[in-house]
């Protein structure tokens, strides 16, 4: 009985909750609709803000992947994660746009939100440190730049990522791993220059 009443009182998983609104959205709930725009909106914001040249054409994509989320509604496969699903769709119409444009700019990398073990890096480094920084990653390859974006700032799991990203697992370690390697030699003489770095800590071993 007791067991039957935990089971009951488990507060939702991340997945059940998008599954929730989803089958909710998909009998044409708004609120619910709306509520899953609130859950990812920020999100898709933080990755896609960083692929193209200004906030207000990140937000139309933004605003774009949500309209296709509700066109395409119906088609949703439950045995899928709804935010490998809604990653796609945003980073495809971000692509599309690259391509046409045939030119990108990522954004201030330094706002990264509750990702401190990734970047051990002294608050008190000089100002200069953030512009370098953000050079670093806008010069990484889209690749590896889209990958690294995806586990390391958005914490999705690697199998997740290599989902969205529509490649083998193992291509999603390697490029992740290429992507931190290339910043800790990019922002390693920078550091070092301003006796800044200590020993290994930019990129903890135990990410790579």
């Amino acid at each position: 009985m007791r067991a039957r009443k935990k089971r009951k009182m488990a507060k939702e998983t991340e997945k059940e909750i998008d599954y929730r609104l989803m089958r909710a959205i998909q009998n044409g709930d708004m609120v619910a609709f709306n509520e899953m725009v609130d859950r990812y909106k920020d999100r898709l914001m933080n990755v896609i803000g960083r692929m193209l040249s200004s906030k207000e054409e990140a937000e139309d994509i933004v605003q774009e992947t949500f309209v296709r989320v509700y066109q395409h509604r119906q088609s949703f496969n439950f045995k899928h994660c709804f935010s490998t699903w809604i990653y796609t769709i945003g980073l495809n119409l971000a692509r599309n746009e690259l391509r046409k444009r045939k030119r990108f700019k990522f954004y201030d990398i330094t706002d990264m939100q509750g990702n401190e073990t990734e970047f051990a890096v002294d608050p008190k480094l000089p100002s200069r440190l953030p512009q370098a920084l953000d050079s670093a990653v806008k010069s990484l390859p889209e690749k590896y730049r889209t990958a690294f974006m995806l586990r390391d700032v958005e914490e999705l799991p690697y199998e997740e990522v290599a989902k969205v990203l529509n490649v083998p697992l193992g291509t999603v370690k390697s490029r992740v791993n290429r992507a931190r390697m290339m910043l800790r030699e990019k922002l390693k003489p920078r550091l070092e220059e301003q006796n800044a770095l200590s020993k290994g800590t930019l990129l903890p071993v135990s990410l790579l």
